[in-house]
This record gives structure tokens, sequence and C-alpha cells, in this order.
């Protein structure tokens, strides 16, 4: 079981997590629970080693905001051995979580889990701090923002758990943004290519890395929310949404339905940029010139059109990167400007991607022109486009952004009734 920010966020919420900590060992279950820093906690840690210095050791970094987690692993502890239960917790250093030595991005490389197992099959609730682990060398390091999702998913691997249920402060996976569009229907069941997809392009439900692993590892995880009114049901009879392997998910539709449904989200990301190059020379090579610098920057590239070339060999070239990175980009470009022989930049930050996702797209045909037609019905003009097998994303004026996705729900059919 893993609990986010908001859920720790406080007494009385961490003495809610210990009541449905408490019930899944009542139910007969053997539990492990990762947890995170209460909400802004990390922030603040971060800021003070700002403060400290701005040109921070990143090793040093690491302990300072470590300590969020260890904070509330304590707390946790502590309520659940309030409600009679035993429990216990287990620092990133304790078990140990191993990981590489890239400080404040570290990957995990593997977890220690027999003295783990051993206390769970006495009976101990373990409560482990989520985002943190050890190098080779015995320093602290921690995962990255968002880490502790992985941390959930690298626990239950290493214990070999039958699923992770990470709990947030939504209810499970939905079709689009409930907040854009109302009639968005919660998803019983995704394929992790499917979550990968839509965690990739805008749903801020699950962080990617923890994704990845989950599929690489073949853990069946669900999301549900912690938050549910004391008079209603538990959270946890109230089923998520189980995010699973396509096999699995094809074995228990069998003899259910015919076809799954061909789209199973709609994501929309205003975090990209819109860079065009005007008037590079038409030859081969000319695009190595452009993107080899910005890979070498460790700046992501995503959608990528370069234009049918004019009378005079000359072509335009348009991609998107993070708008974080549209500063550096644009200084790279013009570094490179006579090596790479373009006319001038035009960057555009007032962009959106919308992304429609869906395994049933590899058998179906006509996705892509569904997407495109109900776009220009409405009169929103799509600036570029990229796919993948499972995926179809456009590129459109900001402001236009929550109509294209109430457009398109309503297009594959997923409102709900």
């Amino acid at each position: 079981m893993k609990f986010g920010g908001t859920s720790m966020a406080g007494t009385e919420r961490i003495r809610r997590v210990a009541r449905i900590v408490q019930r899944q060992q009542a139910a007969g279950h053997e539990v492990a629970v990762v947890v995170s820093a209460m909400a802004g906690e990390t922030d603040r840690l971060v800021n003070f080693c700002r403060e400290a210095n701005p040109l921070y050791d990143p090793a040093e970094y690491d302990v300072v905001v470590a300590s969020g987690e260890q904070v509330t692993s304590g707390l946790l502890a502590m309520h659940l051995q309030a409600l009679g239960c035993k429990a216990r917790s287990w620092l990133g250093w304790q078990l140990p979580v191993r990981t590489d030595d890239a400080h404040a991005k570290a990957r995990i490389e593997t977890i220690d889990s027999e003295a783990l197992l051993a206390s769970m099959a006495a009976g101990e609730i373990a409560v482990i701090p989520g985002f943190q682990g050890l190098t080779a060398d015995n320093r602290v390091t921690t995962l990255g923002r968002g880490g502790s999702d992985t941390s959930a998913v690298a626990v239950a691997a290493a214990v070999k758990a039958d699923r992770c249920d990470i709990y947030t402060d939504v209810d499970g996976v939905y079709t689009t943004d409930p907040r854009i569009v109302a009639k968005a229907r919660k998803l019983k069941n995704v394929t992790f290519e499917e979550m990968l997809e839509l965690a990739s392009v805008g749903s801020k439900v699950l962080q990617t890395r923890s994704v990845s692993l989950a599929m690489k590892e073949g853990v069946r995880v669900q999301v549900l929310s912690s938050f549910i009114d004391d008079d209603a049901p538990p959270a946890d009879s109230i089923p998520g949404t189980m995010i699973v392997s396509e096999d699995e998910l094809i074995g228990e539709l069998e003899g259910l339905e015919m076809e799954r449904q061909l789209i199973t989200g709609i994501a929309a990301d205003k975090n990209d940029a819109k860079v065009t190059l005007t008037r590079i020379a038409d030859r081969p090579g000319a695009v190595a010139t452009i993107f080899g610098p910005l890979a070498e920057a460790n700046i992501n590239v995503d959608m990528i059109i370069q234009n049918v070339a004019k009378d005079k060999g000359e072509t335009d070239v348009t991609f998107t990167v993070p708008q974080a990175d549209l500063a550096r980009t644009q200084a790279l470009l013009e570094e490179q400007k006579d090596t790479i022989g373009y006319y001038r930049i035009i960057a555009d930050s007032k962009v959106a991607k919308i992304s429609v996702v869906g395994v049933g797209m590899r058998s179906h045909a006509g996705v892509a022109g569904t997407m495109f037609k109900a776009l220009a019905d409405r009169g929103i003009n799509i600036q570029a486009i990229s796919t993948s097998e499972i995926k179809v994303s456009v590129l459109i004026d900001e402001d236009e952004t929550e109509l294209a996705v109430r457009v398109l729900h309503t297009a594959y059919g997923l409102d709900a009734a």
C-alpha cells in the first residue's frame, strides 16, 4: 500500500491512513506500506538547500530532502501501534534499498527483502519511507520527484506482492480529467502500455517511472482514493482502477464482451513549447545538426515536422520541447546558427498537446481520422501530429485545450450515460 503527500498531510489524515491499513491486515493480508512526505514538506526542504548554497552538493541535498519521508514513516508506525497493531518503520538504509549513485535522481537496483518478509510473516506491518535509497558506498540517495510511487512498485516486486495499491487524491484512472469533462468515466482496468502512454502525455495519476517498473516486473497496480468520508463505505471496498498486463486483461474480458473499448483515455498537456526553424537547406544531415546538440544537452524533443522543400531547396523544421527547456533550446540553437544554417527561430509556448490512447488502435483503422474530423468540425487547427502504436497526439492552440478534450471525449463515445 502506498500513500502520497496529501494522504499524509497532518495528524488526522495519518490516523485515517492507519485505519485503512489496519482494515487490510484484519482482512488477513500481510501488509507493507510505503509513504511520501507530508504535502509541501519536500518543497520546504528543497528551499532550505537552495538558501544554504545555490550550488549545493547533491549528496547533501539527498540527506536533507529524504528526511520528510522518515518523519511520516515513524508517525504512521506510531498511529498503527496506537490502534493495537504490531508495526515498525524500515528506513531506506535498513532494508537496504540499493540504488545507483545519481544523487537526486537515483534508480533502484536491488531491495534486500529477507528481513522485511520475516517481519511481515510474523504479523508486523512494515512502514517504509518512499523516495529514498542507499548507494554502494552507503550514502543516502533520493529517486527524484514522484519517486515514492517507484519505491512502492519496487517493494511490491521485491516481496512478490499480490498487488500494489496506490492511494491518492483521485479514486482511479478516468477516461479524461473529470474537471474538464463532467461525463468522464472511471475505468475498471487499464493496461500497463496505456497507462505508460497516458502518464507520458499529461495524466498526473501515476509517475511514468513507476508504471514502466510495474510493467517490467509484472506488478499489478491498483489506483484508489484515501479521501472517502467517514460515513461512506471504506475506501478499499470501493474498487479503483487496476493496471495490469494486456494478457491478463484479455483473459478477464473473454466471455464478458466481444471487443474492448477502442479508446481508453484522452490526456491534455500544456507543458510543451513549439519551435520552428525556417529556411534550412534541404540536404542530408541538416536535421542532425539541429537535434544532435539538443540531445547532448539532454533536451527531450517530442513532435517533429519537416515541411516539403521549397523551390530554393530550403525547408522549415518544427518540433516541440518541454516548456521548461525552451530558453535553453533557443540559446543553444542561436549558438549553432552558422552550423545549422537557418534563417530565424519562431518559438510558441502557448500550445497544448492532446492525445488519445488505447490498445484497441492496434486492430482498428480510422482512429486518427475520427480525431482530425472532430477537431476540424469545431474549427480547431492542428499544428503538429505524432503517433505511436497505441497513441495519436496533436498540437493545438492552448486556449482550445478544454474544448478539444470535450469534443474528442464525445467523438469516441466515452461520455458516461
